[in-house]
């Protein structure tokens, strides 16, 4: 732009030697345009009436007008217009006479952030031409009628994402008229998964209304052998939730010319999401307390987290794995990256990256909790996005993995990814953004080891395949379960994984060979462990197998352990010792039963319900250790929930929560939330207690505001009982 007459605050601005302007990685500030730009001294006579005068500009920006409608926008509750890049969209210019091609010369200006510059994409003037080339910024007259133009613009396809200001500027000999700032003209430019030219191109349209265009999700929780789901709702299209994602950015401090690479905007934003470090959006807490804040469990989606860290700008108390993923799944599909929400069971958390979990055990093969560091995490959450990777050799484009759950330092800060699914499971740890740490979430081996006296370590038992057993994600146009481990990895024991653990090896992901270490198994008897299914409140059995396929007798003493653990796998609290001796006859099978009882356990349960068994049994004959772990979950009761009344757009419905107490003790300071995208906004209500075997019910009356197919979604959150969840999909009706 030329140079405008400073104002005494621009000449303030604190200048330093290394760059001629502060960084511009604010969307909200902005700078003064001037209304006239004169070319020198303005003769007398002068009067901008005579010339060309832009009276009004109409931006088709109602969601059923063609802009909306067109550019897959029409959800979004914002009265400004919404626009994805690298397709054209209509404005209409309303002059004070009609427009004379052979004279008459204007363009038009998109502007983003205080310090605009057109070699950054922050300054954009377009002149009006007679044709648009794909992927490239140009506008072109389509209608002229009276005193009225009608233009189509293209934006290009790599542009800036966020909230561009659109001027109307109009040449006269002696200057630049323009229009007055005026915020309803407004433009937002989001990423688009229909534009091929796109870097978040995808081909499926399928996928497209999945990944981009549904505002509720599930999460998958539970463990391997009992596999849970939730409903989340993301609500990407509710109001201020667009604010408060390009606010993230700003957050992050992300420079506006970087915010067209859906790489670095994923960077940023996986080191965002969380409070550690740069006072992210959410504060984590895996400690079962959570004064001052929000249980984990008691979310139901996540609009109130982003609105709530949009107003306050201080993190949002508490979450956990799935609470970050689906905080960050909202802020990619609200932006137009395609992204899904991914459950990893068996998640190896590994401090030092070396593909091994080592669980020691002391002299009587109980592990040893003191040394053991590792853990197993029943289940971890992340996102998968969707983007080619330029930076990266072809081949490795496509989903990508980034978590935003504080693990590890990166690069210095709390984040991870994008990580190329493709490279993980080919191995090719190599390339960025943190594969080698993903990669060992999935593949990772458990170790056995016993501490000897004199310091020395005896490996017991490996297990190779507990670790990334099942990787899930909800499937394309419903709500169940797709599994998706073989994207991550090749089947166990195949050739392929073999070579795809070698190349991994080959990069520098640390794995220490088994031949290093004197290590022989007993490999003539099999254990094996089973857990009946149980109801929380109840007692339940557990079940342990010995295959002896030898023709020696043995006998083994058998020692389990009982823990209750969160769900990151760290233990709480041993509530079950029991140790026999098992007699092992020569090639049959014996089983043993022990009795759980619910007086055992419920003192001290934690929120997920989660049991985690150790068992290890050392056969006397020849001193070696047989050892599994297995993690068990209760069954948790759910909510009910009904409708009354009729299910019709703009017309007051009500909303029926039930629940029925099933334990044998009161539960204190209950809280119910529910939410549903479109029905009603997130609605809390306090009640102090629930006696035993009592049902509570609650009535809410909300006016449904989108006709279709809409989700209702309620938890129940108390002292002694969390993650009870209720859903109902319910089909609203047009007016």
């Amino acid at each position: 732009m030329s140079e405008t007459a400073s104002t005494n605050e621009e000449k303030k601005l604190p200048l330093n030697g290394r760059r001629a302007i502060p960084p511009n990685n604010s969307n909200d500030e902005e700078n003064e345009v001037p209304e006239m730009e004169a070319f020198g001294l303005i003769p007398r006579g002068f009067n901008p009436r005579d010339y060309l005068r832009v009276e009004d500009i109409y931006m088709f920006k109602e969601p059923h007008e063609i802009n909306k409608q067109e550019h897959h926008t029409d959800k979004y509750y914002n009265p400004k217009l919404i626009v994805r890049r690298g397709q054209p969209f209509q404005i209409q210019i309303y002059f004070n006479r009609p427009y004379k091609p052979e004279t008459d010369r204007f363009w038009l200006e998109y502007l983003m952030g205080r310090y605009p510059q057109q070699n950054k994409g922050t300054y954009i003037p377009i002149p009006v031409g007679n044709e648009l080339k794909p992927g490239q910024w140009g506008a072109k007259i389509t209608h002229r009628e009276n005193n009225s133009i009608r233009l189509s613009i293209m934006s290009s396809a790599t542009c800036i994402i966020g909230k561009f200001r659109l001027y109307v500027a109009v040449l006269t000999p002696f200057g630049i008229l323009r229009t007055r700032r005026n915020s309803a003209t407004d433009t937002y430019i989001l990423f688009n998964p229909w534009c091929q030219l796109d870097a978040v191109y995808l081909d499926d349209e399928k996928e497209r209304e999945e990944y981009v265009l549904n505002d509720v999700g599930i999460v998958f929780h539970g463990n391997v052998e009992d596999v849970k789901s939730r409903s989340w709702s993301y609500g990407q299209f509710e109001e201020n939730v667009l604010d408060a994602c390009l606010f993230l950015m700003d957050k992050a401090e992300l420079e506006l010319s970087g915010r067209g690479n859906p790489i670095k905007i994923c960077r940023v934003a996986s080191a965002v999401i969380n409070s550690r470090d740069d006072n992210g959006v959410i504060a984590g807490s895996w400690n079962n307390s959570y004064d001052y804040g929000v249980a984990p469990s008691a979310w139901t989606g996540s609009v109130d987290i982003l609105l709530e860290y949009y107003s306050s700008k201080q993190p949002v108390r508490y979450g956990q794995c799935w609470v970050f993923a689906g905080v960050f799944n909202t802020f990619l599909r609200c932006l137009g990256i395609p992204a899904r929400l991914i459950t990893n069971y068996s998640s190896a958390h590994d401090n030092n990256a070396n593909l091994r979990l080592d669980f020691f055990l002391d002299d009587e093969g109980k592990v040893d909790t003191r040394l053991t560091k590792d853990s197993v995490w029943n289940y971890h959450c992340w996102n998968e996005a969707w983007m080619t990777r330029p930076d990266l050799p072809v081949g490795f484009g496509g989903w990508q993995v980034v978590d935003g759950t504080p693990q590890e330092t990166s690069d210095g800060m709390y984040r991870c990814g994008p990580a190329s699914v493709q490279a993980i499971k080919h191995g090719h740890v190599c390339f960025q953004f943190d594969a080698p740490f993903v990669y060992a979430e999935v593949n990772s081996d458990i170790f056995y080891t016993k501490m000897e006296k004199n310091g020395t370590q005896v490996i017991e038992s490996i297990d190779t395949t507990h670790i990334g057993q099942l990787i899930v994600t909800k499937e394309v146009g419903g709500d169940g379960m797709r599994n998706i481990t073989e994207e991550y990895k090749f089947r166990e024991g195949s050739d392929e994984e073999r070579l795809a653990l070698e190349t991994a090896v080959m990069y520098g992901v640390k794995k220490q060979s088994v031949r290093d270490t004197t290590y022989q198994p007993q490999t003539d008897v099999e254990m094996d462990f089973q857990a009946q299914k149980a109801v929380l409140g109840n007692d339940f059995k557990v079940t342990i197998t010995f295959r002896n396929k030898s023709r020696n007798s043995y006998t083994a003493t058998t020692y389990l352990s009982g823990n209750i653990v969160f769900y990151t796998g760290v233990t709480r609290s041993e509530f079950k010792k029991h140790s026999f001796s098992a007699k092992l006859e020569p090639s049959s099978s014996s089983s043993f039963d022990i009795v759980i009882k619910s007086s055992e356990y419920m003192s001290d349960l934690l929120e997920q319900a989660s049991f985690h068994f150790f068992v290890t049994a050392r056969i006397n004959e020849t001193g070696k250790i047989l050892a599994v772990q297995k993690a068990t979950i209760l069954e948790i009761p759910t909510l009910r929930i009904k409708t009354k009344g009729e299910l019709v757009a703009g017309k007051e419905m009500s909303v029926i929560v039930e629940f029925t107490n099933p334990l044998k003790q009161t539960l204190e300071n209950v809280t119910l939330r529910l939410e549903g995208p479109g029905v009603l906004r997130t609605i809390k209500k306090q009640f102090g207690r629930i006696p035993m075997n009592s049902t509570l019910t609650w009535e809410v009356k909300c006016i449904p505001m989108r006709p279709g197919l809409r989700k209702l979604i309620a938890s129940l959150n108390s002292d002694a009982l969390r993650h009870v969840y209720g859903e109902l999909n319910v089909q609203i009706q047009k007016p």
